[in-house]
């Protein structure tokens, strides 16, 4: 088997090589027209700009806050429903879930906005007295557009689902809450202690892949008539397209940031449950619950 692994090796650099070109040399070439400016030479203008923009800290401001609300609403829809099919362990009601959570996927986002618009203007002319259509008139133009976060939730649904389910094929549920219970924890008890700590990793990847997706959404937004950060960069893009371009490298630093923080959460979590954290109690109650289990 080692000397078949041996060839393999400048292949795999070759390809490693191919597809950090792929990636990096896009990057770089946007730095470079973003710094490299045309009678000025070097300078940084592009980048000392952004934050005095117009619009710019209140564009930002909204993608954030459209973000943790539709990560904290993502998974207070999943989380729960994952829970209840994987503790019923039935087959059927899984299948159903899984359905129901990987169907967005084949929704574009322009006919989700049309059955947006559509159920929010039901009715014969629209219907103006309807309680539907009068909220849709009413978050227009807030400073936190709501129906986005609904939006946004069946957007990320496939993604944060199937984040935990991942997770929970790692868990054995069904046995931790067993023997938390066994032990004399209530249901509540022993799902935030027992089994909450034990997918804090799948957790935190799947409001990572939420996070990631509100940001970089524009579709959706712009056909609402509404400006987060994305739309705003589109927008900034007509007046300076060097100001549009250093704001698109400083949202990808952004993002890398935030999947680096995740990724260093995570292996501290798993660290410290290894060495007598979450992982090491679901453990002891396990193996509790089967010594009692035997007698």
């Amino acid at each position: 088997m080692a000397r078949l692994t041996h060839p393999l090796r400048p292949w795999r650099g070759a390809v490693l090589l191919v597809a950090g070109a792929y990636f990096a040399v896009p990057l770089l070439a946007s730095l470079v027209f973003t710094v490299d400016v045309p009678g000025q030479g070097f300078t940084l203008d592009s980048y000392t700009q952004i934050f005095g923009a117009d619009g710019f800290t209140g564009a930002l401001l909204r993608s954030m806050g459209l973000a943790l609300a539709t990560v904290a609403l993502a998974l207070l829809l999943t989380v729960p429903a994952a829970l209840a099919v994987r503790l019923s362990g039935s087959g059927r009601l899984r299948a159903v879930l899984e359905v129901v959570c990987t169907l967005p996927l084949v929704v574009p986002p322009v006919a989700l906005v049309a059955g947006l618009g559509t159920v929010l203007k039901w009715g014969p002319d629209h219907l103006e007295t309807t309680p539907l259509y009068q909220t849709f008139v009413a978050i227009q133009n807030p400073s936190f557009p709501l129906v986005l976060v609904f939006a946004y939730v069946v957007m990320a649904l496939p993604f944060v689902y199937r984040s935990l389910d991942a997770g929970l094929r790692a868990v054995d549920v069904r046995t931790l809450v067993e023997a938390a219970r066994d032990l004399g924890a209530s249901w509540p008890r022993a799902l935030f202690a027992v089994v909450l700590p034990n997918l804090r990793t799948a957790l935190l990847n799947a409001s990572f892949l939420a996070l990631a997706l509100v940001l970089g959404e524009f579709t959706v937004a712009s056909l609402l008539g509404f400006q987060p950060f994305a739309v705003w960069i589109v927008q900034a893009s007509g007046a300076n397209a060097q100001l549009s371009v250093a704001v698109s490298l400083l949202s990808l630093l952004l993002t890398w940031g935030l999947l680096l923080v995740v990724t260093g959460l995570a292996r501290t979590r798993g660290s410290r449950g290894n060495r007598g954290g979450g992982s090491a109690r679901g453990s002891g109650m396990t193996r509790t619950f089967r010594k009692k289990e035997a007698v």
